[in-house]
């Protein structure tokens, strides 16, 4: 099984946070869908013949595409059929205040089964911090033309550690999204990156920072909420109902080939990885040209294992150390088993049955602890 990811690179504004490429413009929208049937083409042989499960419609803002032109998008191979085949998932991201009826009324004619909604927040003051375009009641209405046409698969996207959400607003938060009676939430801390509006913003002490003891008590928070209604935490910061995790990012944890289709977009193949030029008028004049614009690494060894152990130890099912193992070799497991050791005596790992676990106070450290136990050196 293998997925496809098709970036949208289109917002109507920019959210103060966001560090991901998009464009606030929509300008080169026709352009972008015909390069971006040209770029289906010539990455055909990509997935080397593997079956298609996922396909995920992300972005920028894919929203903003009608579903009339998301019909028109890409040539029906690559794409999973309606009916066809178990477990198979089409994911649209969409931003609350494009849910409108005679929106969700075309969706009908579309393969999309499945909606991330980009709410990040049910009160305006935090959305207002964040630059989001939408209100709080334009997603909670959102969610329920959704529900009310008969789509249950929906998906909701909150952000903790806002510096105008106090403990008691991100728990309402967290009841609202609950009382909307959807299968999956995800969780993010906020995060200051470099170069973004956000993070000008709070170096000219426009805004107020983002504190970490805040943000670690709200992940607490989630973590404890969330078991009481019943969902399972099977990613650090993904919440779902039993057996209703979402497909497409799970095959990235577990290390399954995808291919990205649109400017920034990365592949994976196994073997390498790739990513296309970050450059919208760049990425469409190659691709009139018929030639792909991308940067390539081969993955060595250490590389595979590091991020065998990175993405692995985020997830519920755990690091295995029969897949080091039978991937990297005894000398690499005893590697991982001597340092898992002391995080195991920490309380921060535990294992069981040769698999590796992050406990909640781990989850709180994954990345330091993953990468405590990378490898620095050519095996």
């Amino acid at each position: 099984m293998a997925g496809i990811y098709i970036h949208i690179p289109f917002c109507k504004r920019k959210c103060h946070y966001c560090n991901f490429f998009s464009l606030a413009s929509q300008k080169m929208k026709e352009p972008f869908l015909k390069a971006l049937r040209i770029e289906m083409e010539l990455t055909r042989d990509y997935l080397a013949g593997e079956d298609v499960n996922t396909v995920y419609f992300g972005g920028g803002t894919p929203s903003l595409f009608s579903p009339g032109e998301y019909l028109m998008t890409p040539p029906p191979d690559p794409l999973p059929k309606k009916g066809g085949g178990e477990r198979r998932e089409v994911t649209l991201e969409l931003n609350p205040e494009d849910v409108t009826e005679s929106y969700v009324e075309e969706l009908k004619d579309t393969r999309f089964n499945r909606f991330s909604l980009g709410v990040q927040s049910f009160a305006d003051d935090d959305l207002a911090y964040l630059n989001r375009s939408h209100s709080a009641a334009q997603a909670i209405h959102a969610v329920k033309l959704l529900q009310k046409a008969g789509y249950e698969n929906i998906s909701i996207d909150l952000i903790y550690g806002i510096p105008t959400s106090c403990g008691e607003r991100w728990k309402k938060n967290l009841e609202i999204a609950f009382s909307l009676d959807v299968p999956h939430i995800s969780a993010y801390a906020l995060t200051v990156e470099q170069r973004t509006p956000l993070a000008w913003l709070i170096n000219k002490q426009r805004y107020a920072p983002v504190n970490d003891e805040d943000q670690i008590s709200q992940f607490r928070q989630v973590m404890q909420m969330v078991r009481e209604h019943g969902f399972q935490q099977y990613e650090i910061s993904n919440f779902s109902k039993p057996g209703r995790h979402a497909v497409h990012n799970t095959n990235y944890w577990n290390g399954v080939s995808y291919l990205g289709l649109g400017p920034s977009a990365h592949s994976y193949n196994g073997n390498s990885r790739r990513w296309n030029i970050s450059n919208l008028t760049e990425y469409i004049a190659a691709m009139d040209k018929g030639e792909l614009r991308y940067e390539e690494e081969i993955l060595t060894p250490v590389q595979k294992y590091n991020e065998y152990v990175m993405t692995s130890l985020r997830t519920i099912w755990g690091c295995s150390l029969e897949k080091i193992i039978s991937h990297f070799g005894f000398r690499i497991s005893d590697f991982f088993r001597n340092g898992a050791s002391r995080f195991v005596k920490q309380g921060l790992l535990m294992e069981l049955s040769g698999v590796y676990f992050l406990t909640d106070e781990g989850k709180l450290f994954a990345d330091r602890i993953a990468g405590e136990l990378f490898l620095l050196n050519k095996v």
